[in-house]
């Protein structure tokens, strides 16, 4: 009880920080740049928060980028194409992405181990092929001049205003964004320590096991598969009324392996681990990025010693620490 009390208190303090005061600083300092990528680590949060639920399972996956495609051409076709309002296309692009998980993990995820995470890459680059094949996407060329969300009303009454209407829309994306993120981490907080948690947990031990006391595994993966895959539609979509436009290379091979490395750096064992991997990855790249040509030999020297040392991730040292005292 009373570490649930201290988790309820570190998450909204957590929440009254990045809604509250990381913006009235990034106002204070004019520093609005910093709100396109802020907004940003907030969207692969979530994307990365589904990938680790996959490994929660026991499984590794590697094609999230799919579904972050999928979730973004499914938003941005319905608002430009047939007129739907943005906040609707938002679970719309969700469920899509989770039912499509729901016919392809049906037969791979049976498969375990390197198997399971091949076959999960190869979604990636076949969602983009497609992307580029079929001319509802607009093919190489996307979709460009995405309209900003409108607003949102619910008998009559403005819940969100018009995107168009802001001063500074940035603010708006990056509040939306954080408060997503928020609600997607809570949702997995309370989902993984449930009883569904705890079955979950048993198929990472020994899914023979877990079979032969009745534990029906097949529906509990693709339970956790659609979840997963849901969380990567909703930051695709997203993203793509950030940038106003949708293209197939916005999400690529190297943003699949880039959500799985987010669990790993934050710790597999926590379930805000992929919130401190993207931000340490995303800002750990940046700063690299001025290395030049060295940048690739210290990044993987950088994984490799984290992985020796710290196996179970960044999180992993607040709990050395009190074993060692």
């Amino acid at each position: 009880m009373k570490r649930q009390t201290i988790g309820i208190v570190a998450t909204l303090l957590f929440s009254l920080i990045v809604v509250f005061f990381i913006p009235w600083l990034l106002d204070l300092t004019g520093r609005n740049d910093l709100y396109f990528t802020l907004t940003s680590v907030a969207l692969l949060s979530i994307a990365s928060a589904g990938v680790w639920l996959t490994f929660f399972i026991g499984r590794i996956n590697m094609g999230q980028a799919a579904y972050a495609l999928m979730g973004g051409y499914i938003s941005t076709i319905l608002v430009v194409n047939y007129g739907l309002s943005f906040w609707l296309t938002l679970p719309l692009a969700g469920f899509f992405c989770a039912l499509v998980s729901v016919l392809i993990g049906l037969p791979i995820l049976r498969l375990r181990g390197v198997y399971f995470a091949m076959t999960t890459l190869v979604l990636t680059e076949v969602s983009k092929l497609l992307a580029l094949a079929l001319p509802i996407t607009g093919g190489a060329s996307g979709i460009i001049n995405i309209p900003l969300p409108k607003a949102l009303k619910i008998l009559g009454i403005t819940l969100i205003p018009d995107f168009t209407t802001l001063a500074n829309v940035k603010r708006a994306f990056y509040l939306l964004s954080v408060i997503l993120m928020i609600l997607c981490f809570a949702l997995l907080y309370r989902l993984v320590h449930s009883r569904l948690g705890q079955l979950w947990r048993s198929l990472q031990q020994n899914e023979e096991l877990a079979s032969s006391i009745g534990v029906n595994i097949s529906y509990l993966r693709l339970i956790a598969y659609a979840i997963s895959s849901f969380f990567g539609g909703l930051g695709g979509a997203v993203f793509a009324a950030i940038t106003q436009s949708m293209y197939p290379s916005n999400f690529t091979v190297n943003d699949s392996v880039n959500f799985m490395l987010n669990c790993f750096l934050g710790g597999l064992n926590y379930v805000f681990g992929p919130i401190l991997g993207t931000f340490v990855l995303y800002f750990g790249w940046d700063w690299l990025f001025r290395m030049g040509k060295y940048q690739l030999l210290i990044f993987s020297s950088v994984l490799i010693v984290l992985m020796l040392f710290l196996p179970n991730g960044l999180l992993s040292l607040r709990f050395r620490r009190k074993s060692q005292a």
